[in-house]
């Protein structure tokens, strides 16, 4: 009880946020055919999630977030850093280490949301 058991993302392209994400993650995107708004249902190994179409414009770049960010956990992180810049992400945050735990970043998609990717590792520091 009381764990993340979804998240969503919001686009104002969702074709684009779902190549993003299926090139750098490889979550699959289905299309959910009795939903009332455009909206994707989101495949991961994990935690699944939804994309839907922004009901608001974009976010201004460089302001912070005012939301709940979510993290990634990846295998490789610096792998999964070269994905990000490869399909048109940005670095929001650079790689840094907590310490005895992981290394953590925080990266921009093609619609500038802001997300998290960490790779456990107990020698981080």
């Amino acid at each position: 009880m009381n764990t993340i058991g979804y998240f969503e993302i919001q686009s104002s392209d969702i074709n684009r946020e779902s190549k993003f994400y299926q090139s750098v993650f490889g979550w699959k995107f289905i299309k959910e055919e009795f939903v009332p708004i455009e909206y994707y249902r989101i495949e991961t190994n994990s935690i699944n999630g939804g994309l839907l179409k922004r009901p608001a414009k974009v976010p201004p770049t460089e302001c912070g977030t005012n939301a709940f960010t979510c993290s990634v956990e990846v295998e490789n992180f610096d792998k999964t850093a070269g994905l990000i810049l490869q399909n048109g992400g940005q670095i929001a945050m650079p790689k840094f280490a907590i310490p005895g735990r992981c290394w953590q970043g925080y990266f921009v998609d093609l619609d500038n949301n802001v997300f998290g990717i960490f790779e456990v590792d107990e020698n981080a520091k």
